[in-house]
């Protein structure tokens, strides 16, 4: 199989160009990017769509905690909200003006708007929800309700037997 790849003022590799040599072919297998070609499909208003953060999920001792990384943001730029069981976590991020007398060789970073559900089990107590972005990094913890909270019950053993002493073997 020949791994074609096209450049602008550079002619396609084929087998036929790579020669024998194995490792030129490897070095152009690993040079592909397969995405580069969908590039100009995606328009301004595509790539403004593109700020969407992770989030960390888990259930910590009697609270779920969500965590996301929303660098540059301030807490009026972020939104939670619940309907019902559903935790949604909205926002935007600004696009920084860019200065007509400034050369920039890259613009990179991620903006624009951003919206993200989760469905909660039942027994959270939403009213106790609390919300932080501190650092960059926002936290959102909802407690579960006592009701719903693990009640252990400790398991004793069998009560020693009436006429014989515990630790000595039956006859």
């Amino acid at each position: 199989m020949n791994v074609i790849r096209r450049h602008e003022n550079k002619p396609a590799l084929s087998g036929a160009s790579l020669g024998s040599n194995p490792w030129s072919l490897m070095r152009a297998m690993l040079e592909w990017d397969p995405f580069r070609e969908m590039v100009p499909m995606f328009s301004r208003s595509a790539r403004e769509a593109l700020f969407t953060p992770d989030f960390d999920v888990k259930e910590s001792g009697n609270a779920y905690v969500f965590k996301a990384d929303l660098p540059g943001m301030q807490e009026k730029d972020v939104d939670v909200s619940f309907t019902g069981n559903r935790l949604t976590v909205s926002g935007k991020r600004e696009e920084e003006r860019r200065e007509e007398k400034e050369r920039y060789y890259s613009f990179e970073r991620s903006y624009g708007t951003f919206s993200r559900s989760f469905t909660l089990p039942a027994g959270v107590d939403v009213e106790r929800a609390t919300a932080a972005l501190k650092h960059g990094v926002l936290t959102v913890t909802v407690p579960e309700t006592p009701e719903t909270q693990p009640w252990k019950i400790p398991v004793q053993g069998p009560a020693p037997a009436a006429g014989r002493e515990q630790g000595t073997k039956a006859p």
